[in-house]
């Protein structure tokens, strides 16, 4: 397609001067809308203002410039003979480029403006207009970003000012993504409940992934707005690690206190709170050191060069924490080591999974327990409950069905994956062995019998807490207070899939 006429309506004009200078020097007619046209003549570009070509002046303080048939007109015209005899006979200029961005609506209701205001940032004639040169690419060319400015140029000048389809049609492509965002973030302002019958996801690709589950397999990573963490050394970053990494920091952040966890195939293998990083480190690492390996490390404070030296120690993937030392930076770049900064706050939004061809949509798992019954003869000892409650915790972020046992806020055996729930304490209290003697153990579900009950006494667990809710949570209290063992229900379940 030739480009004789570019309408021009920007609401960012970055870059739109040098634009515009440069397609009128190739002889192309611009046209502008009120603010770009003003800011275009202050430039000594020549310009038809968008009022000069319909014959009728901006109204409602503004919010109807563009919408008129001498614009639409010429924008959706095919270029076939009775649509340009059309034309001609109303008088209506045909328009080969449209170049717009739309009012910041998304920018603008993060900065916390009022109802009234976040209205008046809906665009609509920016939005038609980009649709209708979208629609009309085999005729119109649609630009919506300004990184492309320079690239249309040097087309239009090594082309006789002619736009390849095939590139036309890319730029429809991105037009349609860019106008389906910004409804969907209106759409999503204006919704007032959480599943909505109609819904609408739209995220932004922030980061290719080194591949997917598998070498073979390959991802990407996408975001609401921009890249929500920054990769401050080591090789790309796959599929996996940001599984890990998620539930790594999750994790930590569930703690005040100093707090380290290393995640292993998204499970965790050692956690530890301490009253320091380095001390919760060395812990969390003991509490499984075979696990460990190539394992990611999640902390919740800054990632000091103590602590770093105790890493280097092994081989690991990632790191993850809210700051790390210069020194640290440097310690890790020969090992190649991912180290991961958060750079905001994660929303805790609802979590979203493909399962048959659709999406299951659910609450985050936020809640640890509630209402705490203590339900056997024996009660726990304050040191005890503090353990119960950071183990239970702790099985949140493992694999149904969960087991941990836990000493002084330190795992010292966990088990998740497993298809039955006495097999899970059978296999942690081998992992936590001598360590479990006095230890807490937390249970993700109810103890469907009081055979687990059996296995924790053979391991020397103290106590237990739990969801409760079996049909046969007497009989398991029961072999609790013959036993000896204290017994506390969280009445809130963390199965996790």
């Amino acid at each position: 397609m030739k480009v004789e006429t570019c309408l021009i309506s920007v609401s960012d004009k970055e870059g739109i001067v040098d634009f515009a200078k440069g397609i009128s020097s190739v002889g192309i007619m611009v046209i502008a809308s009120g603010g770009t046209a003003k800011i275009l003549k202050e430039s000594r570009v020549s310009v038809l203002s968008v009022e000069e070509v319909t014959g009728f002046p901006s109204i409602l303080d503004g919010r109807v410039k563009t919408l008129h048939p001498a614009i639409h007109g010429g924008i959706l015209a095919k270029r076939k003979k009775e649509h340009l005899d059309e034309l001609e006979r109303l008088s209506i200029k045909k328009i080969d480029m449209v170049v717009c961005n739309l009012y910041p609506f998304e920018e603008r209701i993060k900065e916390g403006i009022t109802q009234d205001e976040a209205i008046e940032e809906i665009d609509i004639g920016g939005v038609t207009l980009i649709r209708a040169g979208a629609k009309n690419y085999k005729y119109v060319c649609v630009v919506v970003n300004k990184e492309r400015y320079k690239e249309i140029l040097d087309i239009l000048k090594n082309n006789d000012n002619c736009i390849p389809e095939e590139f036309s049609y890319n730029l429809a492509t991105e037009a349609f993504n860019y106008t389906a965002h910004y409804d969907s973030t209106i759409a999503n302002w204006f919704l007032k409940e959480e599943f909505p019958e109609v819904l609408n996801l739209s995220y932004k690709k922030v980061l290719p992934l080194r591949y997917g589950e598998n070498p073979h397999q390959r991802a990407s990573f996408y975001a609401k707005d921009k890249l929500p963490f920054r990769k401050i050394s080591g090789r790309e970053l796959s599929y996996n690690n940001i599984l890990d990494l998620d539930s790594a920091y999750g994790l930590v952040l569930g703690f005040n206190e100093p707090a380290c966890v290393i995640i292993k195939h998204n499970s965790p293998c050692g956690v530890s709170i301490s009253d320091c990083i380095c001390s919760a480190y060395k812990l969390a690492y003991n509490a499984d050191p075979i696990s460990a390996f190539g394992g990611i490390i999640g902390v919740n404070k800054n990632l000091d060069l103590e602590t770093a030296e105790e890493i280097n120690k092994i081989f690991c993937e990632a790191i993850i924490a809210p700051s790390f030392d210069e020194d640290v930076i440097s310690l890790f770049l020969s090992k190649n080591t991912r180290l991961v900064k958060l750079e905001s706050e994660i929303d805790k939004e609802l979590k979203v999974r493909n399962a048959l061809g659709g999406i299951l949509l659910q609450d985050d798992d936020i809640k640890d327990y509630e209402n705490l019954r203590f339900v056997t003869k024996k009660k726990p000892s304050d040191d005890e409950l503090k353990d119960l409650l950071f183990a239970y915790k702790v099985s949140k972020y493992v694999k149904s069905n969960a087991i941990v046992i836990a000493k002084n806020k330190t795992t010292v055996g966990i088990c998740g994956g497993q298809t039955n729930r006495v097999d899970a304490v059978k296999i942690a209290n081998e992992r936590a062995g001598d360590k479990a003697k006095g230890a807490a153990l937390a249970s993700d579900g109810f103890f469907p019998f009081p055979d687990s009950i059996y296995e924790c006494i053979k391991g020397g667990i103290s106590s237990i807490i739990q969801p409760g809710g079996s049909i046969k949570d007497k009989e398991v209290i029961d072999a609790a207070d013959n036993l000896g063992i204290s017994m506390v229900f969280a009445n809130i379940r963390h199965f996790r899939h």
